[in-house]
Formats: C-alpha cells, structure tokens, sequence
C-alpha cells in the first residue's frame, strides 16, 4: 500500500529568488555534485519560454552502500531517476510537480511541492506518495525510502541555503 509523506524546509528568502536558484543549471551541477551519490547526473534543464523549469537528474548508489532490504530486492546499483517541473511563480506561490523511480525496480515517488512565503523568507512544503510493489517487504522499504526522502530533502535544503549564502556558488565540504 504506498505511502504519502509531508515534508517542509524553511528558506530566509523569498519565493522568487528560491525559484531563481531553481532555474540555474550551475545550481543543479553543483548540488548533484554534492548529494553524496556515486553517479551524479543532470540530464536536462529547460526554462520555458513563460519561466516554467523542467529538470531531469540521475543519481546512483553503488551496491556495496545499499542497506541490506534495499539489497536484498534490487539486484547491482540503485540508479535513482527524478523528474521536477516547476511552474512560474504566480500570487506569491511557486509549485511543481515531482516525480521519482528506481531505475529497474517496482518503486517510484510522485508528489507535488509548493514554495510559499512564511515568515522571515519562505518554505518549501513536499507532499510525495512512495509506492513500492513487492508483496509483504512494499511497506517496509516505503518506510525505508521516506525516511531517506527527508534526509535527501535536508541535505538539498542546506546545499541551498548555502548557495544562496553565497551569492550561486556554493560549497558544503
């Protein structure tokens, strides 16, 4: 039975200049680059011609690094395909849609994010269902992947907030 997660990160700026850094492909460059997997790659970035942002990135796990369950149930490495479209920000809001599988094993995620303004900045709220089809072990490893979602989801926070602290060239080593 898939499972829906809820996840929010606070950022100390405002929605437009988040989706700025959203749009910015050295932004993706660098903060694959710093995601911790051993395969990192942007497939595509596409501003449309209305500011809407398609992203498509590519991250791998080397076997070795896999938890067991996860191991146990999906044969070489865990290649991680993830596709975001964000749309312009309209009344203040930013929202996207996102959607993940791995690559070669019955598990995807699909969600929508909104990025709003909140005090002192704005907040970047991710409701993602994860859904795993393997009888008796799917909602174990949905648990496993939504505990890793939010762990993903913080690194990638604090990446940002740094490149923002930094004016786009940020460095979290």
């Amino acid at each position: 039975m898939p499972r829906t997660f809820t996840l929010s990160e606070h950022y100390p700026a405002s929605v437009e200049q988040v989706y700025a850094v959203f749009a910015d492909e050295h932004y993706w460059r660098a903060r694959l680059a710093e995601s911790g997997a051993d395969v990192v790659a942007l497939e595509e970035i596409t501003v449309g011609p209305d500011g809407g942002v398609d992203v498509l990135t590519k991250q791998g796990i080397h076997r070795a690094k896999l938890p067991a369950l996860a191991a146990q149930f999906h044969p070489g490495n865990l290649d991680l395909a993830r596709h975001e479209t964000w749309h312009p920000v309209r009344d203040g809001r930013a929202r996207a849609q996102v959607v993940g599988k791995v690559v070669g094993a019955p598990a995807k995620l699909s969600g929508d994010a909104v990025l709003a303004p909140s005090s002192g900045g704005c907040e970047l709220r991710l409701t993602a269902t994860v859904q795993v089809d393997i009888p008796l072990v799917g909602g174990k490893i949905e648990s496993f992947i939504g505990g890793q979602l939010a762990e993903l989801m913080n690194t990638e926070q604090r990446f940002t907030l740094a490149w923002l602290r930094q004016g786009g060239a940020a460095s979290t080593t």
